[in-house]
């Protein structure tokens, strides 16, 4: 976070600099210097040919180019305005040689992350350099990273238990806290870092995101900066949630009793390249399953599809991550995929509709074959057969 300590001495010099001269003698800066606050005029009379799904309504096209609505923009602007207007803003002008406002680096940085399109292409766009976007963008992720964090983090015990029910209700699983599964983001290495650590099974150079949604799709927890070569139950094992829930400190609350009064604690859910854990239950697999083996199946894909369906918004939305990430800096790029989480997470949290002309794939990993954990432990074989016969007992009893 080397750019904040800048920050920090900056502040300190604007400081002792006050303490010199009467401040309201300081040379004000000419009028053609002044903070750019039209940028959205410009932007959208530039931008409103260039492709044939920009819709016509202001609003509408506000949400087609951004991902998100006037209201959530100004959201996101002030969570991130503290720290855009108190570095120093040399440099960051545009050809008119205006001042970038706070509102128009945001616009530029999200609109980089929405698109997936080069930094010449979205600084043509603004009518900004490449360099210029390129600095903004950084600045926007960095200021998000520290400041939106509390838009994505593991549920309060009040909070679960409103997971939990919703689990329930709408899907029939008691104690459930949400859903797990994994995405590659590609991307391009130059050749000097090229290695087979990050080679995946595709041959493809990739880095690992593992994600828990809630049964809105909101991310409740990720992990990422691990390459794509590992398998998704290595990446599981790697991460602090794992290490959480092995030590009694995560999906540990209060367990119910289902239909024949077995216990049944809280879990998640994920598809077969997980392995069946007391707190991580997948499908059954085999043929003449039992009937009640067969309602848990259905009842399990309906949740984790949860997670597949978030990841593929994901990647849909902020189309960075769908796209080759050209010679990205390894120890950034995590940083980039966490801020696109918050976005989404601050998507839902705002009640914000996506746009309806917004092509939302099948599947976030097209290419990639399914992997298949053999793993099966004997608490979690007992929970998942419990669970079972709760949901088999329920719909005969409905009848």
């Amino acid at each position: 976070m080397a750019p904040l300590k800048k920050l920090k001495k900056a502040k300190r010099k604007l400081k002792d600099s006050s303490k010199c001269g009467n401040p309201s003698s300081a040379p004000k800066p000419p009028e053609s210097q002044q903070a750019d606050n039209d940028w959205w005029y410009s932007f959208w009379h530039k931008n409103s040919d260039s492709g044939p799904g920009v819709p016509l309504d202001e609003d509408e096209a506000f949400k087609y180019f951004f991902r998100v609505s006037k209201t959530t923009f100004e959201y996101i602007c002030s969570i991130v305005r503290q720290d855009l207007v108190s570095r120093p803003p040399s440099g960051l002008i545009n050809i008119e040689g205006r001042l970038l406002s706070v509102e128009k680096q945001v616009a530029i940085a999200m609109r980089r992350l929405a698109s997936g399109e080069a930094q010449v292409s979205v600084g043509g766009a603004f009518g900004v350099g490449q360099s210029t976007v390129s600095q903004v963008t950084w600045r926007f992720i960095e200021s998000m990273e520290e400041r939106a964090r509390h838009h994505l983090q593991w549920p309060e015990p009040e909070r679960m238990e409103q997971i939990k029910s919703k689990f329930e209700t709408i899907f029939g699983f008691p104690n459930c806290c949400g859903a797990i599964d994994a995405t590659h983001i590609i991307m391009t290495l130059p050749a000097v870092e090229s290695s087979h650590d990050w080679c995946d099974q595709e041959s493809n150079y990739s880095m690992f995101l593992q994600v828990i949604v809630d049964q809105e799709m909101r991310f409740l927890d990720i992990v990422t900066g691990w390459p794509g070569s590992m398998t998704m139950s290595r990446l599981l094992k790697c991460s602090g949630f794992y290490k959480l829930c092995e030590s009694g400190k995560r999906l540990n609350g209060p367990v119910k009793l289902s239909a024949e009064k077995a216990e049944i604690r809280e879990f998640i859910v994920g598809d077969s390249a997980y392995p069946l854990l007391p707190w991580l239950m997948i499908p059954y697999v085999g043929k003449g399953l039992s009937a009640s083996m067969a309602i848990f199946n259905e009842k399990h894909k309906t949740v984790n599809l949860l997670a597949t369906r978030a990841l593929s918004q994901l990647k849909a939305v902020w189309s960075i991550l769908s796209k080759v990430m050209w010679r990205p800096d390894k120890h950034k790029l995590p940083s980039i995929i966490l801020v696109c989480c918050l976005l989404h997470n601050i998507i839902i949290d705002s009640r914000d509709a996506l746009h309806p002309n917004l092509m939302l794939s099948d599947h976030h990993d097209t290419g990639y074959k399914e992997q298949n954990c053999q793993q099966i432990d004997s608490s979690g074989q007992a929970m998942r057969d419990t669970l079972s016969r709760h949901l088999h007992w329920s719909m005969v009893e409905t009848d």
